[in-house]
């Protein structure tokens, strides 16, 4: 393992991420669960993501049409649109243990739909096809964005907490109905709309 090419990739993947939906998203998903869950839904996503993008490289892109993944996620995003809106009327419950395995996936399916195809994956596409040492990528992009998404979900499970409840959630809500009409605005642009 090149410990150059894992702080490189570190770094740039780091700097690309931090901001970006997805960090608002796992921001979003700790206010609204407890943070365990929303971690390793995230991690696992990120993983698998991360994996595929440097076994595969390009023809990752080629597998999944770009207007399919765009879809997806816009309509994902609209269901959490709808999701956030409605729970923020709710009071605070108690996760029991299905609530955490509803949180772990939401997080998971949510990140994994939204990062696949996006700039950081096709950022470590690019890397490991470039540099070859495809571990070194690996591990200092999937590293980056973990951290940056831990960021947002302990911001999202702190910080936001002297937010109430209901104007974090509609917020939220907000955000995603941005997030996915830009989405299904792109897939159809791309479809030749």
């Amino acid at each position: 393992m090149d410990l150059t090419i894992v702080l490189s990739s570190f770094t740039l993947l780091f700097l690309a991420e931090l901001g970006d939906k997805t960090q608002l998203m796992a921001m979003t998903l700790a206010h609204r669960y407890r943070p365990g869950p929303v971690i390793a839904g995230t991690f696992l996503a990120f993983a698998i993501l991360n994996l595929l993008a440097v076994l595969l490289g390009q023809g990752l892109a080629r597998m999944v049409p770009r207007e399919l993944v765009l879809l997806s996620a816009g309509l994902l995003f609209l269901l959490f649109a709808y999701k956030s809106w409605r729970d923020g009327e709710e009071g605070e419950a108690e996760m029991d243990d299905a609530a955490h395995r509803r949180a772990f996936v939401t997080s998971f399916t949510l990140i994994f739909i939204a990062e696949l195809g996006d700039k950081t994956q096709l950022a470590m596409i690019a890397l490991a096809a470039e540099l070859g040492s495809i571990w070194s990528v690996f591990v200092g992009g999937t590293l980056a964005l973990w951290a940056v998404s831990l960021i947002g979900i302990l911001l999202g499970a702190t910080l936001l907490r002297s937010i109430p409840k209901l104007w974090v959630h509609r917020s939220a809500a907000v955000l995603f109905v941005v997030f996915g009409l830009l989405a299904l605005w792109e897939a159809w642009s791309i479809l030749g709309g």
